[in-house]
């Protein structure tokens, strides 16, 4: 049996590898702000942070804040990790970190940066946008009347689930660094995901194509943040809805 520790463990993410690496017999160790016994906020450190981390054979870092302090959270759990002599931490990153000049992209791009020069073995993931991002941010735009969308943006979201079980299998496996990203099964426009959300809901909505502008908006429109090569994932947006939605009559 292994020990795994796995930060952010009440999350979308998190969440799911902590089921999973249960459902397989592994001990595992939640950590989160709030999660006892080990509710640390890895922002400040402390010694219960050590305590967390003690006599694990591997740690998946999923927790992640885009309010920022990630890369303090991060300095805070390699410090613990050299200190207790973990040997394998497996971080969760995004595709196109290194293409796209968006803040929070940045920000994990220092991250895995810092892990890569830990000297701990250490395994990073990128992956394409989970389905349920989406829908937050579809909710939002739906709000208005009319529906924008970033004009010329395609996405390539990826089923979390998948994620999950890609993470558990690196986690339990030898350090590999970077690891092949995993991306969705599809490449679709902005527009015709908006599409797919507002059927599934059974809102009304014209979509409206609204161009941006800015550096990251470039890289965005030019497919920075997309992997069509690596179109490893299974589950559709559209399955993912279904299962979400249901019939599609979710008010107007």
């Amino acid at each position: 049996m292994t020990t795994i520790l796995v930060t952010g463990g009440t999350g979308t993410l998190g969440r799911l590898v902590t089921e999973r690496l249960r459902a397989d017999g592994h001990e595992v160790r939640v950590l989160s702000r709030h999660a006892q016994p080990y509710a640390v906020d890895l922002r400040a450190g402390g010694s219960g942070l050590d305590t967390a981390v003690a006599g694990v054979d591997a740690v998946v870092h999923c927790a992640s804040s885009p309010r920022g302090g990630d890369e303090q959270a991060a300095r805070h759990l390699i410090e613990a990790a050299r200190r207790t002599g973990v040997r394998h931490l497996v971080y969760i990153s995004i595709v196109g970190v290194d293409r796209v000049p968006f803040g929070y992209y940045r920000t994990k791009l220092a991250v895995e940066r810092l892990i890569e020069e830990s000297g701990l073995g250490w395994t990073v993931l990128r992956t394409t946008q989970f389905h349920d991002l989406l829908v937050q941010l579809f909710q939002a735009l739906a709000k208005p009347p009319v529906m924008p969308v970033p004009a010329g943006v395609a996405d390539q979201p990826i089923e979390v689930a998948e994620v999950a079980g890609r993470l558990v299998e690196l986690a339990l496996g030898e350090p590999v660094g970077r690891a092949e990203d995993m991306g969705g099964p599809e490449v679709r426009s902005l527009e015709s995901l908006a599409r797919a959300y507002l059927a599934a809901t059974g809102r009304r909505r014209p979509v409206v194509r609204v161009p941006l502008g800015g550096g990251a908006y470039r890289a965005f429109r030019a497919g920075g943040h997309l992997t069509p090569e690596r179109a490893v994932g299974k589950g559709t947006f559209e399955e993912f809805l279904a299962a979400r939605f249901g019939g599609g009559h979710h008010g107007r």
